[in-house]
């Protein structure tokens, strides 16, 4: 039995049902507002000082006033129909509306089944109702996905919980560039003496954490499975015109490294350094006072990274590749490099290599057809996402033409930013699920919306939202666009999602045919296995 509800206690964003009577109507509601029949009723407007004024509001109300709530259906469920589907028709007048129920929620969005190897993931809950409201992460997985939301709405808690769903489920390997440090071991949280388990302390061998050279200190804490290291001959111009901002490069000097790259290929940055200035120009012919500034430049804000070196090999990161073919879920790290030069820098030139390989293991088994030869879905997290994806660089950046066209390769991204707007509009429309909290400019409320339909109504939701724990669910992986209360990443949630899971796994082994050197992979197997101990005999001893 539904029960009827008064306007005041419909919230813009709630789950609604519609009963006609053959048919069921699931939709949300996207504003309400108040109505008059004649203006004249504002002019003299009922008050606490009347003889009798709740009798003459009963007589208004119905009559005169009335209250406006505008619903959105988005789905439609038939007699004998075993899920809902889109909306095709629209109800009769005078059908009865309700607040949806918990029946209507597992209707449409299902429960949560992820402890019994199912899809289904419980992200969070309805404003009013403590009832589950699950992602299906086999759908989330299939296309880039985006978390938004201005700063301090709790955008790395929603990332950290999607996460922690698609490592519970092993539907995907994931690739997350952790730029501040939350997502392995943990972080601080914003309340008192409060801290957020990582993904590393949750599931222990099924999450490698790679961190950068010369930051041993915070890789002592943090557990680390192995230092990075980027060669010189690593670099390429693409990864420098993503620093154009960082680096303050002119068009001028971005055609002169092009013009170096033409000349020398893979070595262009280790030969601008070590030639003279005259010599450099003479071979490049590249405009002298460009190349001076791009030598300058470079020497200053690149060679001097700590973990920059002049050559290194793509063993270290193939060790990476392998840890994803075998579904192990890998955290780069950042610890005191946290600026966005290095985070930049460092991302692109591993997944640039992720890139190529997973494009040529996919073609592999398009030409085999077997099975065994087709890889294993791989999801790669950025935060600052805007700084990879501006239309000035999108379309010729990896990240560009991972979010465009590599879902069909398997790779896909899992974007985290607080200014959408930056982000190229062709990229956004490619986005398969939103997660939005709260936006306060218009620019970023206008993007996150691009290529959705009924973007007008949503906006209005979107503008109801609180600063935290509430965010916007809407796209290809929730079935229609609902609004949450986000599920608490606390000690309850931990227990919940390691329950009955084995967290160790077997050590990795190696993959011939394109990762790397054995006698690199079995040195630097032995390196954590030496760091293991180091860590065990610390924990017992102090």
């Amino acid at each position: 039995i539904r029960t009827r509800m008064s306007l005041e206690h419909i919230r813009i964003g709630q789950f609604v049902a519609i009963e006609s009577e053959k048919t069921r109507f699931f939709g949300m509601s996207n504003d309400v507002q108040l109505g008059t029949t004649s203006d004249s009723v504002l002019l003299d407007p009922p008050t606490p000082d009347d003889d009798t004024p709740s009798l003459v509001r009963e007589i208004l109300h119905g009559t005169y006033t009335y209250g406006d709530a505008h619903i959105q259906p988005a789905l439609t469920m038939s007699a004998g129909d075993t899920q809902p589907g889109p909306v095709r028709s629209i109800p009769t007048h005078f059908t009865p509306v309700y607040l949806a129920e918990e029946e209507d929620f597992n209707e449409v969005f299902g429960a949560e089944n992820i402890f019994d190897e199912g899809k289904n993931f419980a992200i969070g809950q309805p404003l009013d109702m403590d009832i589950d409201i699950c992602l299906n992460l086999e759908r989330f997985v299939e296309r880039s996905n985006g978390v938004f939301g201005k700063s301090g709405t709790g955008k790395s808690v929603l990332t950290r919980l999607l996460l922690a769903g698609l490592i519970r489920s092993n539907i995907c390997a994931n690739l997350i560039f952790d730029m501040h440090n939350e997502y392995g071991e943990g972080s601080q949280s914003e309340g008192p003496s409060q801290r957020m388990r990582g993904l590393k302390s949750l599931f222990n061998s099924r999450v490698m954490t790679f961190g950068l050279k010369d930051n041993r200190k915070f890789q002592r804490i943090s557990r680390s499975d192995g230092d990075l290291t980027i060669g010189l001959n690593q670099i390429e111009v693409e990864d420098i015109l993503m620093l154009r901002g960082e680096l303050g490069l002119s068009s001028a000097q971005a055609d002169s490294a092009h013009l170096l790259v033409s000349r020398f290929g893979h070595e262009w940055i280790n030969k601008l350094l070590s030639m003279d200035i005259e010599t450099a120009v003479e071979e490049s012919t590249a405009n002298r006072s460009s190349l001076e500034a791009l030598q300058r430049k470079l020497r200053a804000k690149i060679k001097n990274l700590p973990f920059v070196t002049e050559k290194s090999g793509f063993n270290q990161i193939d060790q990476i590749v392998n840890a994803l073919e075998n579904n192990r879920h890998v955290i780069i790290e950042f610890g005191g490099n946290d600026n966005l030069l290095s985070y930049i820098l460092v991302a692109n030139v591993i997944t640039r290599r992720i890139h190529d390989k997973y494009r040529e293991k996919f073609e592999k088994y398009n030409l085999s057809n077997n099975a065994a030869d087709k890889p294993n879905r791989v999801m790669i997290t950025i935060e600052e996402a805007h700084k990879f994806l501006t239309p000035e660089v999108a379309n010729q950046t990896i990240f560009g033409t991972i979010a465009r066209e590599m879902r069909k390769y398997n790779v896909t991204l899992l974007v985290v930013d607080q200014r959408p707007s930056s982000i190229d509009r062709e990229v956004l429309s490619q986005i398969g699920t939103r997660i939005v909290a709260a936006l306060n400019d218009e620019h970023d409320i206008d993007a996150v919306f691009t290529g959705v339909s009924g973007a007008n109504n949503l906006k209005t939701v979107l503008a109801s939202l609180d600063s935290k724990q509430q965010a916007l669910v809407l796209g290809h992986a929730s079935p229609m666009p609902v609004v949450i209360r986000a599920r608490t990443y606390d000690e309850t949630f931990y227990r919940e999602i390691t329950k009955g899971f084995s967290t160790s796994l077997p050590p990795l082994a190696y993959v011939p045919g394109g990762n790397g050197d054995k006698s690199d992979f079995d040195e630097w197997e032995e390196a954590v296995r030496q760091e293991s101990v180091k860590k065990a005999e610390s924990d017992l001893f102090g």
